[in-house]
């Protein structure tokens, strides 16, 4: 099978992990070797609620049995795209109550773009530096630096760059803009935090310049800062929200959220102005709300803030330079990335999967199900300090 493997699937690097998982079930994944995988970054965010969740499970199943793609989206009334709907506007900005379903976050990102050039009749867009937002050619477009992107050029033009945090380079906004992207919470930076005061600039400078905020959340969403959304610990409400990864509870969807009123543009001159053929799939979009209902009646938000800390309690070793978190996202800081190389390894050797991040390489990134207990965090913890020994 890894011969098969390395012969027919399109590779994305030449040092693919090259774990074959058998099973997974809770917070481990499971080779066909039987090697235990404790999984810490749950498929980059999307897993977290854990693998094989029984609750989403019984709702796929459920929909497998009734119907399974019928017609493109946003031509026929489908309960599961309806129902998760209504309850993900529940949890946003008053006025974005209109969901656009997609199959992607890279997707989300490019209907929101254009979404909000339709809606200004701008032709720019501005995002943050070492942020990434997808990697079809517009969502590339965005990333800065430019190293992922280099070979690919000419991507988009009328793209321009802030630095996160940096309120002098809010002066860039112009009449030109029709929006400008960033996340809640940077993630590949390395979980990069918002100083206070930084997104409320920011979006005071959106409202003044008439350009629109849009938040990334498809990382920070569904609990993983210990808040469903990570826009509600600024209280800063953007006009557009893109949503991913735990999105669909581990089914491949993808969302951009607005206002009726801007929505609307997408639907005459022209007509079809954005469409899609399998966003918001009827078992996908089922197997998300299950998920969140979860959530919901586990009260699993209250847990989170808890855990992260227990993670950062137990993780105080000479290595690590920097712990930079928020709920349970959480990047290490540990100089090289020689070193975080050789955590990932004695990881992987000793059944604690771990990553690094696209825009830093010098940090481990943690990001584990929020279903992960108290005793398996202290056991992936008692594996990681003793990586960080081989250091």
């Amino acid at each position: 099978m890894r011969t098969l493997f390395l012969k027919h699937l399109a590779p994305t690097s030449d040092m693919p992990l090259m774990n074959e998982i058998e099973r997974a079930e809770g917070v481990y994944l499971y080779e066909k070797s039987g090697k235990r995988l404790m999984d810490l970054i749950s498929g980059i965010a999307v897993s977290s609620l854990g693998h094989l969740n029984p609750e989403i499970k019984e709702a796929v199943h459920q929909q497998v049995d009734k119907y399974w793609h019928t017609m493109v989206y946003g031509e026929f009334v489908l309960s599961p795209q309806v129902k998760f709907a209504e309850m993900i506007s529940k949890f946003m900005p008053q006025d974005l109550d209109s969901v656009y379903f997609t199959n992607s976050g890279s997707e989300a990102t490019e209907g929101a773009m254009k979404l909000a050039k339709r809606a200004t009749g701008r032709p720019d867009i501005i995002a943050a530096k070492y942020a990434y937002h997808g990697s079809t050619q517009g969502a590339a477009s965005l990333m800065n630096p430019t190293d992922f992107t280099q070979a690919f050029h000419p991507l988009l033009p009328g793209i321009k760059h802030i630095e996160y945090n940096n309120e002098s380079s809010l002066e860039i906004i112009d009449s030109n803009t029709a929006a400008v992207i960033v996340e809640p919470v940077q993630g590949e930076s390395g979980v990069t935090l918002p100083v206070p005061g930084f997104l409320k600039k920011l979006k005071e400078e959106c409202q003044r310049k008439g350009a629109l905020l849009i938040f990334d959340e498809a990382q920070t969403g569904f609990g993983r800062t210990g808040k469903m959304f990570a826009w509600q610990h600024s209280g800063v409400e953007p006009d557009i929200i893109l949503l991913a990864k735990a999105l669909g509870g581990g089914f491949p969807l993808g969302a951009f959220i607005s206002s009726q009123e801007l929505m609307k543009k997408l639907s005459f001159d022209p007509v079809l102005g954005h469409i899609t053929t399998f966003g918001g799939h009827p078992v996908s979009t089922a197997a998300g709300l299950a998920a969140l209902e979860f959530i919901i009646k586990k009260d699993l938000l209250k847990e989170v803030e808890n855990k992260g800390q227990l993670f950062e309690k137990n993780l105080k070793h000479h290595r690590i330079l920097e712990t930079r978190r928020i709920g349970l996202m959480m990047a290490l800081e540990v100089g090289t990335f020689e070193n975080v190389m050789k955590v990932v390894r004695y990881g992987l050797e000793n059944g604690v999967l771990v990553d690094w991040f696209l825009f830093n390489n010098t940090s481990i990134r943690l990001a584990p199900p929020l279903v992960i207990s108290e005793e398996e965090i202290n056991d992936a913890c008692d594996v990681l300090l003793k990586g960080l020994d081989q250091i």
